[in-house]
């Protein structure tokens, strides 16, 4: 369950989100079950977040900074994740379905039994 001081500083803003996680890099933002979808999120910093089992249906997440998050299982269908760095994210098992993945970095990324874009499950 998301640690709810981490969803009132989300709810200021990616600009505020972000302030936090400069000034405090040693924390691991805890968002896992939080219901994010449609929300604002382009350019922000959840590296090393856990977003297990998050909602992000329709999120804009465009540039946005997930290296080694946790996203596993999480639904992202039709998320916005054009540009987004998600080396070496965990997406075992993510729904991708529809998601827009253009330009993503996924080096690294676990994409085990993931609901690809395309509606095909990756192996």
């Amino acid at each position: 369950m998301a640690d709810q001081s981490h969803l009132d500083i989300l709810g200021k803003g990616v600009e505020t989100w972000n302030s936090w996680r400069a000034r405090n890099p040693s924390v691991t933002p805890d968002l896992s079950g939080a219901r994010l979808h449609l929300a604002e999120l382009r350019g922000i910093n959840l590296r090393g977040a856990r977003l297990s089992l998050a909602q992000l249906a329709w999120a804009d997440m465009r540039g946005a900074d997930l290296r080694g998050a946790n996203l596993s299982p999480t639904l992202l269908p039709r998320a916005y994740l054009r540009e987004a760095d998600l080396r070496e994210a965990n997406l075992r098992g993510a729904d991708l379905w529809g998601a827009d993945l253009d330009e993503a970095d996924l080096h690294g990324a676990d994409l085990s039994e993931a609901i690809m874009p395309d509606g095909s499950r990756h192996p």
